[in-house]
């Protein structure tokens, strides 16, 4: 885990900081201590990349990390963060692929989240610079940035390291399509559970929740659900303080709120904290409501950390910036751009029939005014969804993971697709291991009901980046 002591005290020297200054839930997963750095560095971004005329700029966070970096032509990884705060590198399995490749890990907070917001109020005027496109272009500019940086710290010029890109979910898909817009920037990208495919009415991801449960397990959620349905008519104020989500005075959002909690236990490796205690309480004959009630509360509220605020669309329409303030943020990427729009199926569904089209989009007009309306066919227009056109992007999902129908699953060549199948192999398990949450450092795959599975899959990572790399060391010469 250390370089040599002789290059130790080089790096005192290389720090590149030349400034003092998702479901709901789709990525917003903090690493607690397992951080490989929280050192804050700051430059100066572009507001708007498709302006001329605009030359507004805004401070945008960044961290690196070069304990493993091979002076001085090593590779960079430039790990992409989403739609959340980013407080530092996680200790991910991209460690191990640093220390194997000797690679510096730099990670660029994205714009408008945690600390990188351009503006003190999140108005839905101020919000019109917040895509994925302008992102895309940040990570770009960033690249050079930091590129330059290194060659001035270097005292060269006109010198370019191998870069490689990761991201694991939206961030994936960021990856996946920075790689397609700017492949002389990069020479490959790992696209994990990057949601590629931008989705109206996404059904697919409920259906996937019914595989992912089993047989037994499905019945007893779609029970609950019809059970709560039923109960939200006669006393809905004593059914929500039952799972502690009082607040949430429209319907519909408590109903989200129920449906999202079964969700995450899926999408993040943790399937038999749900199932287990469900269908135990179903064979003997308990109340499966306050079964289901003591799960929300003890997992989904409680270990896994949700605020129920997060379904209140009140808390939505809060211009103020804090804190909390991703739920707004991704839901105006969502309502813009992507939808995502977990609606129930017509048929055999898990969530209630209440979560429907109608309910989306009355939300992004409640929340974010008239003429808010995701533009599903554009983005998929522009970045070609799962028929995206490029090269040397490596894509991964696991098979329990509901967001990998929003993936690309079929394989190529040039854009090799793997599928990590185990009981608990959920969202990003190629590079966070199982659970998915909380993390296991480094990636760790031995809780995961199949290790050797995991295990298939890197070596395919580390081949791929392995030739990759070499290919691009190979043109520079």
């Amino acid at each position: 885990m250390r370089l040599e002591s002789c290059v130790a005290s080089f790096f005192l020297l290389l720090t590149l900081s030349d400034a003092a200054v998702t479901s709901r839930i789709l990525n917003r997963l903090t690493a607690g201590s397992n951080y490989l750095t929280t050192q804050q560095l700051w430059f100066n971004q572009t507001l708007d990349h498709f302006s001329p005329y605009d030359h507004r700029q805004f401070a945008q966070r960044y961290y690196e990390f070069l304990d493993h970096f091979q002076l001085p032509n090593g590779p960079i990884f430039l790990k992409i963060c989403g739609e959340s705060a980013c407080n530092g590198i996680s200790n991910d399995y991209i460690s191990v692929l640093a220390k194997k490749f000797g690679a510096a890990v730099v990670s660029l907070e994205h714009r408008y989240y945690g600390k990188s917001s351009p503006f003190n109020s999140l108005t839905t005027e101020n919000l019109k610079y917040l895509s994925s496109k302008q992102a895309l272009f940040d990570l770009a500019v960033f690249r050079q940035y930091y590129q330059e940086s290194l060659n001035a710290k270097l005292n060269r010029s006109n010198v370019e390291n191998p870069w490689f890109v990761f991201g694991i979910s939206y961030p994936g898909a960021l990856s996946a399509w920075f790689r397609l817009k700017f492949p002389h920037l990069t020479c490959g990208s790992l696209a994990s559970s990057a949601v590629v495919l931008a989705v109206y009415n996404f059904t697919e991801f409920d259906q996937q929740i019914g595989v992912s449960a089993g047989p037994e397990c499905k019945a007893a959620l779609q029970e609950v659900n019809q059970l709560v349905e039923q109960k939200l008519t006669m006393n809905g104020q004593a059914l929500k303080a039952l799972f502690a989500a009082a607040e949430l005075k429209i319907d519909a959002d408590f109903l989200y709120f129920l449906a999202d909690a079964a969700v995450i236990a899926f999408q993040y490796g943790n399937p038999d904290t749900l199932c287990s205690p469900l269908i135990q309480a179903k064979k003997n004959g308990a109340d499966l409501v306050d079964a289901y009630a003591t799960f929300v509360k003890d997992y989904f509220l409680g270990s896994f950390g949700i605020s129920v605020q997060t379904y209140n669309q009140q808390h939505l329409k809060s211009t103020a910036l804090n804190d909390d303030s991703s739920d707004r943020l991704w839901w105006f990427q969502v309502c813009t751009e992507v939808a995502y729009f977990q609606v129930a199926p017509s048929n055999d569904s898990i969530r209630s029939s209440k979560v429907d089209t109608r309910y989306h989009l009355d939300l992004c007009k409640n929340v974010f005014g008239e003429g808010i309306y995701p533009d599903v066919d554009g983005t998929n227009i522009y970045y070609g969804g799962t028929k995206i056109a490029g090269s040397k992007i490596i894509f991964t999902n696991g098979s329990q993971d509901p967001w990998r129908h929003a993936s690309k699953q079929t394989s190529s060549t040039e854009m090799p697709s793997y599928i990590v199948t185990c009981h608990n192999c959920g969202h990003g398990t190629d590079l966070r291991g199982c659970p998915q949450a909380p993390l296991s450092p480094e990636g760790d795959a031995k809780n995961c009901s199949s290790p050797e599975a995991v295990h298939k899959v890197r070596q395919q990572i580390i081949d791929h980046i392995d030739l990759w790399l070499s290919q691009c060391q190979a043109l520079d010469v």
